[in-house]
């Protein structure tokens, strides 16, 4: 898999984030490309985690072509021990964890009414119980490291994103009682897989991830997105109709 084309060059940017050290989980997709894309633009070495090999290598392949810093890391982290073994060995190689990029946006495929017990499962320990768990092991073994969540999108249907949402957000607003600077944002759509559409969203994870805004947590943003661009059907598909 070549990275995407948006990912070719990394045009000169403030260096907020020089020596820093960011982990970006679901960074081979969707939100965790463009996410990576911006930490790197702005000085940060950037760790990839995610569950396909293949893909976190061609992610972070990209970036170092451009000019960034980054290194695939394979893990889970929906298992609590897969991403404490990666926060380990993020340690080992760098000797510090500035900050994580948790995505949190896993979404249903299914009708509500006909949302199985096994899919709602899976998606309360892709997006909740994920970002508890990292929540914990950062507030056990890694003071001062920033964990800013990204959440359900907002343009997601269905009444079970809702208390996804309402717990990832009562997390984030109560960190402070143990100490975590800990934010949220919430896309207004899913991610179209272009750097320049999704850029808001980018930028308001840079935003947050600023050494001079590091007062700030417990802030949810809702981060309004362009919409995609139509994409018009084939003669072929138009044929099928």
């Amino acid at each position: 898999m070549s990275p995407p084309p948006a990912l070719s060059s990394l045009p000169p940017d403030l260096p907020i984030l020089s020596g820093q050290v960011v982990a970006v989980t679901g960074a081979d997709q969707g939100y965790g490309r463009a996410i990576s894309a911006r930490l790197a633009r702005a000085g940060a070495s950037v760790i990839l985690i995610g569950g396909n090999s293949e893909s976190l290598a061609a992610a972070a392949s990209g970036l170092e072509l451009a000019g960034g810093t980054a290194i695939p890391l394979k893990a889970d982290v929906g298992v609590p021990l897969d991403w404490l073994s990666a926060q380990n060995r993020i340690l080992e190689i760098f000797g510090a964890l500035h900050g994580i990029v948790h995505l949190a946006d896993k979404r249903a495929h299914t009708d509500f009414t006909l949302l199985s017990e096994g899919e709602w499962m899976d998606l309360f320990g892709c997006n909740v119980k994920s970002s508890v768990a990292i929540a914990q092991i950062v507030r056990r073994r890694l003071g001062g490291t920033w964990l800013t969540i990204v959440g359900p999108h907002l343009d997601e249907q269905g009444l079970h994103v809702y208390p996804q949402r309402g717990a990832i957000r009562g997390l984030v607003e109560h960190a402070y009682l143990e100490d975590l600077r800990v934010n949220l944002v919430l896309p207004s759509r899913v991610s179209g897989g272009d750097e320049t559409l999704d850029r808001p969203l980018g930028d308001a994870v840079l935003a947050l991830a600023a050494p001079s805004l590091a007062h700030l947590r417990g802030v949810v943003l809702e981060v309004p997105l362009p919409p995609l661009p139509k994409v018009r059907p084939t003669e072929a598909e138009a044929l099928l109709r």
